[in-house]
């Protein structure tokens, strides 16, 4: 047998392994009721109430644009950072992490079938989204799709470092959430996830600012609201490749598969 003939059938099983781990995960997301409706339907939902609220324009454009580009942003961080953290975090400390190191099953293809999970889940929402948004306020749909596209799958795996990376630090299943929405709901507020922060404090405007979830909003908006390549916006992609990075190195180092002695 040839060595190429031996590295197809190293890779089929791989493959099919894969894709059993990858169907697994989006079945124990959208059977959980709680995830469907706080990661899947939450930012739905509050682009209706804030529809209602908001009218005239935000950065000289309709509201609703607006806020469907700063909802983007914060359904990814909701999906890809929130949703990732808290669902590892209870599958270590009960115990599924440590039984999954026992199985045949590489821990590469598990973290890829999580992450690749999580995309398909954020890709759905931001398409539900537009629909959405269209259905109800006339909102167009990215002029870019392939622009567009790129900028969801940056978001994803920044947020998904950072959901890795913050799960690592979290020591109970019972206070994940609660240090997670304590992080979350602060940061989609003073980087204009709601709507606009240009009459908040100085010192709030700074916080904002340093807060990748500021920057992956500058990007959506870019590319969604003003027809932009997702390249040219130098600065939001070097900050939110810094914290990347920053997320993914300190998941290296930190992150446990064990549960945590109490």
């Amino acid at each position: 047998m040839s060595a190429e003939a031996i590295r197809v059938g190293v890779r089929r099983p791989a493959r099919r392994l894969f894709v059993h781990q990858l169907r697994s995960e989006q079945l124990v997301f959208w059977r959980s009721r709680e995830a469907a409706f706080f990661i899947f339907l939450f930012p739905l939902l509050l682009y209706v109430l804030l529809g209602s609220v908001y009218s005239g324009k935000i950065y000289g454009v309709p509201a609703p644009e607006a806020l469907l580009a700063g909802l983007i942003g914060y359904g990814c961080a909701n999906t890809a950072f929130a949703g990732l953290a808290i669902q590892l975090v209870i599958r270590r400390e009960s115990g599924i992490l440590k039984r999954l190191r026992s199985t045949p099953l590489p821990p590469a293809t598990y973290v890829g079938s999580l992450l690749v999970s999580t995309l398909i889940v954020f890709a759905l929402q931001a398409a539900a989204l537009f629909l959405l948004g269209r259905a109800l306020y006339g909102t167009p749909f990215p002029s870019d799709a392939g622009s567009f596209a790129a900028a969801v799958v940056i978001g994803a795996a920044v947020f998904a470092a950072l959901g890795t990376a913050t799960a690592s630090v979290i020591r109970s299943a019972e206070g994940s959430s609660a240090v997670v929405n304590f992080i979350l709901l602060p940061t989609a507020f003073l980087t204009g996830s709601f709507g606009p922060t240009r009459h908040y404090p100085a010192f709030l405007r700074a916080i904002g600012d340093v807060l990748p979830l500021r920057y992956f909003i500058n990007l959506v908006n870019a590319v969604y609201l003003r027809g932009h390549g997702f390249w040219t916006q130098p600065q939001a992609l070097a900050v939110l490749a810094a914290w990347g990075v920053a997320g993914l190195v300190f998941t290296v180092f930190r992150f446990q598969w064990e549960p945590r002695e109490r």
